[in-house]
C-alpha cells in the first residue's frame, strides 16, 4: 500500500487497518507518501498507527516526505517504529528480497527527458539516474530466488494512465524500468499516481502494481495482496 498521506491533524487512523492486514498478509510493505507534507508529528502519528502492526514493514519514501525538509528526522521516527527503509539498499524477509529506492521522475519511452540544454534540466535527470543505479545496487544484492522492487515512482507509464497525460513525465521514470529488466523479478510495487491503473508490465514482462491507497485494487481494500 501506498500514499498514507498521514497529517499533522491525526484526522484518519490507519491502526485498525494496520491490524486487518497483520491477519491477511505476512509482510507489509509502504511505498512512500508516509506522510503528507514530511513533518515529524505526522511521521509520530504513523509511528503509533504502525504500532497495531504485527508483521514486518518494509517501505521507501516519498515525495511528499522530503517537502518540510526534516526528511532525517521523519525517516529516524519511522525507523523507530520497526520500520525498514530502502534507499538502495536490499533486505530478506521470509525468503522474500525486497530492493528498494523513491526512484524519480523522467518521462518513459521515446519521451523520456534527456540531458540536454540548461543546468537545471542536466540536474533533473542526473538526479534520475542516480536514483537508477541506486535500485541497480539494490537489486544485486538480493540472493533469494524471489525479488520484489519498491518504489514510489513508476516505472511504467502503463500503471499511470488515467492520470491527466500531461503529468505523466513526473510520474515516473522508465529508466527504472530498464534496471528492473536486467534482473529476474518477481514483481514491482509503486505508488504517487493516484488516479492510475492497478496493473500493467515492465517491457521484459515483470508484473508491476500500482498500490497507491486511492487505487482500485482487486481485495476491494486500501491495500493489495500479492502472493510470490
Amino acid at each position: 500500500m501506498g500514499d498514507l498521506h498521514v497529517k499533522e491533524t491525526g484526522s484518519a487512523s490507519y491502526k485498525d487497518l494496520f491490524a486487518e492486514i497483520s491477519q491477511e498478509a505476512d509482510i507489509l510493505v509502504l511505498t512512500g507518501d508516509l506522510t503528507d507534507l514530511g513533518k515529524p508529528k505526522e511521521a509520530e502519528l504513523l509511528a503509533d498507527d504502525l504500532r497495531s502492526c504485527s508483521i514486518p514493514v518494509v517501505a521507501v519514501l516519498g515525495n511528499h516526505d522530503y517537502e518540510c525538509g526534516h526528511v532525517d528526522e521523519v525517516k529516524d521516527i519511522v525507523k523507530g517504529a520497526g520500520v525498514q527503509i530502502l534507499e538502495g539498499q536490499a533486505v530478506e524477509i521470509n525468503g522474500v528480497g525486497f530492493a528498494g529506492v523513491k526512484g524519480f521522475a523522467g518521462g518513459f519511452g521515446r519521451y523520456m527527458l534527456g540531458s540536454f540544454g540548461e543546468p537545471a534540466i542536466k540536474a533533473m535527470v542526473a538526479e534520475s539516474v542516480e536514483e537508477t543505479m541506486r535500485l541497480e545496487n539494490a537489486l544485486r544484492q538480493v540472493r533469494s530466488e524471489r525479488a520484489m522492487v519498491v518504489l514510489h515512482y513508476a516505472p511504467i507509464v502503463e500503471t499511470v494512465a488515467g492520470e491527466p497525460p500531461e503529468i505523466f513525465p513526473f510520474l515516473g521514470s522508465s529508466r527504472l524500468a530498464e534496471t528492473i529488466d536486467r534482473f529476474p523479478v518477481t514483481a514491482v510495487v509503486h505508488g504517487h499516481a493516484h488516479r492510475g491503473t492497478y496493473e500493467g508490465r515492465t517491457p521484459g514482462g515483470a508484473p508491476v502494481y500500482n498500490v497507491a491507497s486511492h487505487i482500485e485494487k482487486p481485495t476491494g481494500k486500501p491495500y493489495a495482496l500479492l502472493d510470490l
